[in-house]
Formats: C-alpha cells, structure tokens, sequence
C-alpha cells in the first residue's frame, strides 16, 4: 500500500483509556511509512543513478558528434584541396601541352621555310641546268652544221 503525503497528515491515532496513543497502531504506520521512505530513497537513488549514466551517454554523444563533424570538416578541407591541386595540375599541363605545340608549329614552319627554300634552289638549279643543256646543244649543233657546211 502506497502512502501519500495526504495519508501522512490525516493519519490519527486511536487514543488509549488514559489519553495516550495505542503503541501498535504507531509503530504499525511508522513501520509503513519507513517501508514507503526505503521505496522512495531507493527509486530515488536509481533515478539518479539512470540520469548520471544518461548524462555520460550524452556527453559521449556529444564529443563523438564533435569529432564526427571535425572529421567530416577535414574530409571536406581535403578534398577541397586535392580538387584544386588537380585543377591547377590540369591547368599546368594544358599550358604545357600549348607550349609543345607552339614549338611543333614553330618548328613545321621553320622546316616548310626550308623546304620551300630548297624547292626554289631546286627550280634554279634546273632553270640553269637546263638553260646551260640548251646551250651546249645550241653549240654543239653549230658546230655540226659548221662542218656540213
């Protein structure tokens, strides 16, 4: 049976014939009372138990969300960082793809400077072969009709 504070203050003892309190009838409701303090003070202590282990848990709870969210800060940093590494290492050879094509180009035109350039020699060089050839053939045949003749 539960005791209320209620209970408590309307309790009254049944007088004896001289005016005292019947003994049993106190030491049977502070027997009772002692009971429901013990029920009391024990719930009490492991409420207090519960919310002490609670409050570590939450604690724990918080430092793990603490560490979880500067990990998930570093990752973020770091991967961050490699984006903009490889952006700029992507930046760095395409400038340097630019620059080896700048000098293949430089140099096809140099050789196609000198290729022309030897082409023209060529077409002199023949033009003159070939004036020299008419030449000699236009002296050659002179001198066959000077001997006809």
């Amino acid at each position: 049976m539960k005791i209320t504070p209620l209970d408590i203050q309307q309790q009254q003892f049944k007088g004896k014939m001289f005016g005292g309190l019947d003994p049993e009838e106190v030491d049977s409701f502070l027997q009772m009372v002692s009971h429901e303090m013990e029920d009391l003070l024990r719930e009490n202590s492991d409420l207090k138990e519960q919310a002490h282990r609670m409050a570590t848990e939450r604690e724990e709870m918080t430092e793990r969300e603490g560490k979880l969210r500067e990990t998930m800060l570093a990752a973020q940093r770091v991967t961050e960082e490699m984006k903009a590494n490889s952006q700029k290492e992507a930046s760095l050879l395409v400038s340097e793809a630019e620059l080896k094509a700048e000098r293949i180009l430089i140099d096809a035109e140099k050789r196609l400077a000198q290729l022309t350039s030897q082409i023209q020699e060529l077409r002199r060089e023949k033009l003159q072969f070939e004036t020299s050839f008419k030449s000699l053939l236009d002296s050659h045949y002179k001198m066959l009709n000077i001997d006809e003749s």
